[in-house]
């Protein structure tokens, strides 16, 4: 699909709209407008981790090879769905770029992989322990919100496609199981809940 982006800025969303696909005007707090928005926000978080995975120096590293095949697969199905949330539903149309039912068993496929080299969970995790670990928890909270803010859509407009409510729900477990997997990897340690809390000296 070619596309040629000639003028960055129209001075049409001044007055606080924005158009949807089909040329329709909609408020910028409307609930498409702020999915599409929150799938654009994830998708950057992505990209940071995929900007982590391209600087290492260890290519041949399983952890390397996997990272960026998931990670630019996902990047791309993101955009696709940003398309979808911001097109109405009467304004889809055959061809259009879709997230279907092969794409969710992928992600579970993968979450079962990866989360079969890893230790059962004794503890809650807490985000951080190193880069990608940190940034897998980011996207991993703002999938969830962005989980919620579907649900809003589907609750006023009933235009979000099944299959975009259940991928967005099973991305937030692979970017779970990721950052722990990512860890477990890359020789990052994670931190964990503690309670009580112990205290350590200074």
């Amino acid at each position: 699909m070619a596309i040629k982006l000639t003028r960055i800025y129209t001075r049409t969303g001044d007055d606080g709209s924005t158009a949807l696909v089909g040329g329709s005007r909609v408020s910028k707090t409307d609930p498409h407008v702020e999915a599409y928005g929150t799938v654009d926000e994830l998708n950057s978080v992505l990209g940071i981790l995929r900007t982590l995975i391209d600087q290492r120096e260890d290519t041949g590293n399983r952890l390397v090879r996997a990272s960026i095949e998931d990670l630019h697969r996902l990047q791309n199905l993101l955009f696709d769905i940003g398309s979808l949330l911001a097109t109405p539903g009467g304004g889809r149309y055959e061809g259009m770029p879709q997230v279907v039912e092969a794409d969710i068993t992928w992600l579970e496929q993968r979450i079962d992989a990866m989360n079969a080299e890893l230790e059962p969970l004794e503890s809650f995790v807490l985000p951080g322990g190193g880069m990608l670990n940190a940034h897998a928890h980011l996207a991993r909270t703002v999938c969830r919100r962005l989980e919620r803010v579907l649900w809003r859509v589907q609750d006023s407009a009933h235009d979000v496609p099944a299959a975009v409510l259940t991928f967005a729900n099973r991305l937030s477990d692979y970017l779970f199981v990721y950052a722990r997997w990512a860890a477990h990897c890359g020789g990052e340690q994670e931190y964990l809940w503690e309670h009580p809390l112990k205290t350590r000296g200074r």
